[in-house]
Protein backbone atom coordinates (compact mmCIF):
# COMPACT_ATOMS: atom_id res chain seq x y z
CA UNK A 1 0.00 0.00 0.00
CA UNK A 2 0.80 3.60 -0.57
CA UNK A 3 1.62 6.05 1.49
CA UNK A 4 1.08 9.72 1.35
CA UNK A 5 4.45 11.27 1.37
CA UNK A 6 3.44 14.16 3.66
CA UNK A 7 0.78 13.37 5.68
CA UNK A 8 -0.09 16.64 8.53
CA UNK A 9 -3.13 17.21 10.55
CA UNK A 10 -4.46 20.11 12.90
CA UNK A 11 -1.68 22.24 12.80
CA UNK A 12 -2.19 25.20 15.46
CA UNK A 13 0.70 28.15 15.79
CA UNK A 14 -0.05 30.96 17.90
CA UNK A 15 2.20 34.07 18.01
CA UNK A 16 1.38 35.69 21.66
CA UNK A 17 -2.11 37.04 20.98
CA UNK A 18 -2.07 36.16 17.12
CA UNK A 19 -3.61 32.79 16.28
CA UNK A 20 -1.32 32.39 13.29
CA UNK A 21 -2.48 28.74 12.13
CA UNK A 22 -5.92 26.94 13.27
CA UNK A 23 -6.24 23.48 12.50
CA UNK A 24 -4.33 23.72 9.93
CA UNK A 25 -3.60 20.32 7.52
CA UNK A 26 -2.76 18.72 3.70
CA UNK A 27 -2.09 15.12 2.16
CA UNK A 28 0.48 15.15 -0.09
CA UNK A 29 0.52 12.02 -2.57
CA UNK A 30 3.70 10.61 -4.29
CA UNK A 31 4.54 12.28 -7.60
CA UNK A 32 2.41 15.60 -7.23
CA UNK A 33 3.39 19.29 -7.59
CA UNK A 34 0.55 20.53 -4.43
CA UNK A 35 0.13 24.13 -4.20
CA UNK A 36 -0.12 26.17 -1.01
CA UNK A 37 -1.79 29.56 -1.35
CA UNK A 38 -3.48 32.93 -0.24
CA UNK A 39 -3.35 36.41 0.22
CA UNK A 40 -0.86 38.20 2.53
CA UNK A 41 -0.84 37.25 5.93
CA UNK A 42 -2.95 34.11 5.48
CA UNK A 43 -0.59 31.52 6.90
CA UNK A 44 1.31 30.09 3.61
CA UNK A 45 4.78 30.86 5.20
CA UNK A 46 4.43 29.88 9.13
CA UNK A 47 2.67 27.17 7.87
CA UNK A 48 5.63 26.00 5.43
CA UNK A 49 8.00 27.02 8.37
CA UNK A 50 6.34 24.22 10.79
CA UNK A 51 6.74 21.58 7.93
CA UNK A 52 10.44 22.61 7.72
CA UNK A 53 11.50 22.71 11.02
CA UNK A 54 11.74 26.67 11.01
CA UNK A 55 8.99 27.07 13.46
CA UNK A 56 7.49 24.47 16.55
CA UNK A 57 4.36 23.82 15.97
CA UNK A 58 1.51 24.05 19.41
CA UNK A 59 -0.28 21.22 18.31
CA UNK A 60 -0.57 18.61 15.34
CA UNK A 61 0.88 15.41 13.63
CA UNK A 62 3.32 14.87 11.15
CA UNK A 63 4.00 11.94 8.52
CA UNK A 64 6.39 11.51 6.32
CA UNK A 65 6.41 8.90 3.56
CA UNK A 66 4.29 6.54 6.21
CA UNK A 67 6.47 7.42 9.37
CA UNK A 68 5.95 9.46 11.96
CA UNK A 69 7.88 12.74 11.19
CA UNK A 70 9.04 15.50 14.13
CA UNK A 71 9.75 18.21 12.37
CA UNK A 72 12.21 20.33 15.18
CA UNK A 73 15.13 21.34 13.56
CA UNK A 74 15.82 22.25 9.70
CA UNK A 75 18.85 19.63 9.58
CA UNK A 76 16.66 16.72 10.83
CA UNK A 77 13.94 17.78 8.44
CA UNK A 78 16.95 17.62 5.56
CA UNK A 79 18.11 14.33 6.96
CA UNK A 80 14.53 12.99 7.23
CA UNK A 81 14.12 14.23 3.23
CA UNK A 82 12.35 17.29 3.10
CA UNK A 83 14.46 19.71 1.26
CA UNK A 84 13.45 23.67 1.14
CA UNK A 85 14.17 27.19 -0.63
CA UNK A 86 13.53 30.15 1.03
CA UNK A 87 11.60 33.46 -0.64
CA UNK A 88 14.45 35.46 -0.23
CA UNK A 89 17.75 33.60 -1.57
CA UNK A 90 20.07 32.15 0.92
CA UNK A 91 23.14 31.10 -1.22
CA UNK A 92 26.48 30.89 0.21
CA UNK A 93 27.41 34.48 -1.93
CA UNK A 94 31.36 33.93 -1.82
CA UNK A 95 31.43 30.40 -2.71
CA UNK A 96 31.14 29.24 -6.30
CA UNK A 97 27.60 27.70 -7.70
CA UNK A 98 29.42 24.20 -7.38
CA UNK A 99 30.60 24.72 -4.02
CA UNK A 100 26.76 25.35 -2.97
CA UNK A 101 25.27 22.86 -4.35
CA UNK A 102 28.31 20.48 -2.52
CA UNK A 103 27.47 21.79 0.60
CA UNK A 104 23.58 20.72 -0.12
CA UNK A 105 25.10 17.06 -0.85
CA UNK A 106 27.21 16.99 2.51
CA UNK A 107 23.95 16.13 4.35
CA UNK A 108 24.53 12.51 2.77
CA UNK A 109 27.89 12.02 3.67
CA UNK A 110 29.59 9.15 5.33
CA UNK A 111 32.73 10.51 6.05
CA UNK A 112 33.71 10.92 9.93
CA UNK A 113 35.49 13.88 11.38
CA UNK A 114 38.54 12.08 12.01
CA UNK A 115 38.11 10.46 7.84
CA UNK A 116 37.91 14.33 6.68
CA UNK A 117 41.47 15.38 8.66
CA UNK A 118 43.55 12.41 7.96
CA UNK A 119 42.23 12.81 3.89
CA UNK A 120 41.94 9.01 3.97
CA UNK A 121 41.40 7.54 0.62
CA UNK A 122 37.13 6.75 1.34
CA UNK A 123 36.99 10.65 1.94
CA UNK A 124 38.44 11.55 -0.54
CA UNK A 125 35.89 8.80 -2.89
CA UNK A 126 33.10 10.60 -1.80
CA UNK A 127 33.90 14.15 -1.84
CA UNK A 128 34.88 13.15 -5.77
CA UNK A 129 31.67 11.43 -5.80
CA UNK A 130 29.92 14.99 -4.26
CA UNK A 131 31.94 16.88 -7.13
CA UNK A 132 30.36 14.92 -9.47
CA UNK A 133 26.90 14.79 -8.42
CA UNK A 134 27.02 18.71 -7.94
CA UNK A 135 27.90 18.73 -11.72
CA UNK A 136 25.31 16.96 -12.92
CA UNK A 137 23.16 18.79 -11.05
CA UNK A 138 23.73 22.13 -12.11
CA UNK A 139 23.73 20.29 -15.52
CA UNK A 140 19.93 19.37 -14.77
CA UNK A 141 18.96 22.41 -13.75
CA UNK A 142 20.65 24.86 -16.46
CA UNK A 143 23.66 26.41 -15.15
CA UNK A 144 26.37 24.33 -15.39
CA UNK A 145 28.32 26.77 -17.19
CA UNK A 146 28.30 29.00 -14.16
CA UNK A 147 29.68 26.33 -12.01
CA UNK A 148 32.73 28.35 -10.97
CA UNK A 149 30.98 31.48 -11.00
CA UNK A 150 30.71 33.21 -7.59
CA UNK A 151 27.00 33.05 -6.81
CA UNK A 152 26.22 36.62 -6.29
CA UNK A 153 27.83 36.88 -9.39
CA UNK A 154 24.79 35.22 -11.12
CA UNK A 155 21.57 36.54 -12.82
CA UNK A 156 18.86 36.27 -10.43
CA UNK A 157 17.05 33.77 -12.04
CA UNK A 158 19.91 31.73 -12.02
CA UNK A 159 20.42 31.88 -8.65
CA UNK A 160 16.48 30.43 -8.07
CA UNK A 161 17.92 27.65 -10.23
CA UNK A 162 21.22 27.32 -8.36
CA UNK A 163 18.97 26.83 -5.27
CA UNK A 164 17.32 24.32 -6.49
CA UNK A 165 20.41 22.39 -7.36
CA UNK A 166 21.72 22.57 -3.85
CA UNK A 167 18.43 21.63 -2.39
CA UNK A 168 18.08 18.40 -5.09
CA UNK A 169 21.61 17.62 -3.84
CA UNK A 170 20.32 15.97 -0.53
CA UNK A 171 18.26 13.35 -2.23
CA UNK A 172 14.79 14.57 -1.08
CA UNK A 173 11.62 12.72 -1.10
CA UNK A 174 10.18 16.45 -0.93
CA UNK A 175 11.33 19.22 -2.59
CA UNK A 176 9.16 22.57 -0.80
CA UNK A 177 9.68 25.53 -2.52
CA UNK A 178 8.72 29.24 -1.22
CA UNK A 179 7.95 31.69 -3.93
CA UNK A 180 10.32 30.12 -6.31
CA UNK A 181 8.97 32.53 -8.94
CA UNK A 182 9.13 36.00 -7.28
CA UNK A 183 10.98 38.48 -9.51
CA UNK A 184 10.93 36.09 -12.31
CA UNK A 185 9.75 37.61 -15.74
CA UNK A 186 7.22 36.19 -17.59
CA UNK A 187 10.23 33.73 -19.98
CA UNK A 188 12.03 33.04 -16.88
CA UNK A 189 8.80 31.65 -15.15
CA UNK A 190 8.09 29.56 -18.70
CA UNK A 191 11.92 27.87 -17.82
CA UNK A 192 11.22 27.33 -13.98
CA UNK A 193 7.85 25.74 -14.62
CA UNK A 194 9.45 23.71 -17.17
CA UNK A 195 11.76 22.63 -14.59
CA UNK A 196 9.17 21.78 -11.91
CA UNK A 197 7.82 19.45 -14.25
CA UNK A 198 10.92 17.19 -15.08
CA UNK A 199 11.77 17.10 -11.71
CA UNK A 200 8.52 15.81 -10.47
CA UNK A 201 8.63 13.49 -13.54
CA UNK A 202 11.98 12.53 -12.23
CA UNK A 203 10.24 11.14 -8.68
CA UNK A 204 11.14 14.01 -6.74
CA UNK A 205 7.27 15.32 -5.04
CA UNK A 206 6.82 19.34 -5.21
CA UNK A 207 5.19 20.80 -2.49
CA UNK A 208 5.05 25.21 -3.62
CA UNK A 209 4.19 28.27 -2.05
CA UNK A 210 3.39 30.24 -4.99
CA UNK A 211 2.02 34.19 -5.47
CA UNK A 212 1.26 33.83 -9.17
CA UNK A 213 -1.74 31.74 -8.58
CA UNK A 214 -1.72 31.13 -12.68
CA UNK A 215 1.40 29.96 -12.32
CA UNK A 216 0.41 27.31 -9.70
CA UNK A 217 -3.16 26.30 -11.22
CA UNK A 218 -1.87 25.84 -14.23
CA UNK A 219 1.10 23.62 -12.86
CA UNK A 220 0.09 22.21 -9.71
CA UNK A 221 -1.97 19.01 -9.36
CA UNK A 222 -3.87 19.63 -6.18
CA UNK A 223 -4.40 23.22 -3.72
CA UNK A 224 -4.85 24.33 -0.29
CA UNK A 225 -5.85 27.75 0.03
CA UNK A 226 -5.46 29.38 3.68
CA UNK A 227 -7.31 32.48 4.79
CA UNK A 228 -6.13 34.31 8.02
CA UNK A 229 -4.46 30.96 9.03
CA UNK A 230 -7.47 28.51 8.49
CA UNK A 231 -7.73 26.48 5.45
CA UNK A 232 -10.91 27.46 3.23
CA UNK A 233 -10.40 25.19 0.55
CA UNK A 234 -8.68 22.08 -0.84
CA UNK A 235 -8.50 20.25 -4.25
CA UNK A 236 -8.01 20.42 -7.53
CA UNK A 237 -6.92 23.81 -9.56
CA UNK A 238 -10.45 23.71 -11.41
CA UNK A 239 -12.55 23.12 -8.05
CA UNK A 240 -10.42 25.70 -5.85
CA UNK A 241 -10.69 28.31 -8.41
CA UNK A 242 -14.59 28.59 -8.75
CA UNK A 243 -15.07 28.29 -5.09
CA UNK A 244 -16.71 30.87 -3.54
CA UNK A 245 -14.69 30.78 0.01
CA UNK A 246 -11.20 31.24 -2.46
CA UNK A 247 -13.07 34.30 -4.45
CA UNK A 248 -13.95 36.21 -1.56
CA UNK A 249 -10.46 35.49 -0.11
CA UNK A 250 -8.96 37.63 -3.13
CA UNK A 251 -11.18 40.03 -3.79
CA UNK A 252 -13.12 40.80 -1.22
CA UNK A 253 -16.48 39.19 -2.85
CA UNK A 254 -17.16 41.74 -5.47
CA UNK A 255 -17.37 41.11 -9.27
CA UNK A 256 -17.21 37.76 -8.77
CA UNK A 257 -17.04 36.38 -12.66
CA UNK A 258 -14.04 39.04 -12.18
CA UNK A 259 -12.71 37.19 -9.44
CA UNK A 260 -13.45 33.80 -11.49
CA UNK A 261 -10.52 35.16 -14.13
CA UNK A 262 -8.35 36.38 -12.06
CA UNK A 263 -7.92 32.89 -9.66
CA UNK A 264 -7.83 31.32 -12.63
Amino acid sequence: MSHPILKVSGVNKRFGGLQALSDVGLTIERGQIYGLIGPNGAGKTTFFNVITGLYQPDSGTFELDGKPYSPTEPHKVAEAGIARTFQNIRLFPEMTALENVMVGRHVRTKATALGAVLRTKRTREEEAAIRRRSLELLEYVGIAKYADYQARTLAYGDQRRLEIARALATDPKLLALDEPAAGMNATEKMALRGLLENICKDGVTILLIEHDVKLVMGLCDRVTVLDYGKMIAEGTPADVQRNPAVIEAYLGGAHKSVATKEVA
